[in-house]
């Protein structure tokens, strides 16, 4: 499913415009990235959370330069679902299919 597919769905369920849709998507997705920028990791309850991981330093290598480089301590976002919307996805026949 893409962005796309998302703004057709929510105006084919409710009365807005398409525009005003995709314009909504657009600052909501911008809103969670410029925070998660900031540092600040977003919770939506019975969804799931984005959050900053911390990765640690590392030496990582070059095969064919036969180098080794450092890695510096990073931080990646990171979506972590809910408990109950695990279980739901689990439970879903759709997905049960799939396997």
């Amino acid at each position: 499913m893409t962005k796309a597919d998302i703004v057709n769905e929510v105006v084919s369920k409710t009365s807005l415009d398409k525009n005003d849709v995709q314009n909504i998507i657009e600052v909501f997705l911008k809103n969670i990235k410029s925070n998660m920028i900031d540092g600040k990791n977003i919770y939506f309850r019975g969804f799931g959370s984005f959050i900053l991981k911390k990765r640690a330093k590392k030496i990582a290598r070059n095969i064919s330069k036969n180098t080794a480089m450092v890695i510096d301590e990073h931080f990646i976002p990171k979506f972590k679902p809910a408990k109950t919307f695990m279980d739901k996805v689990k439970k879903s026949d759709a997905v049960k299919k799939l396997s």
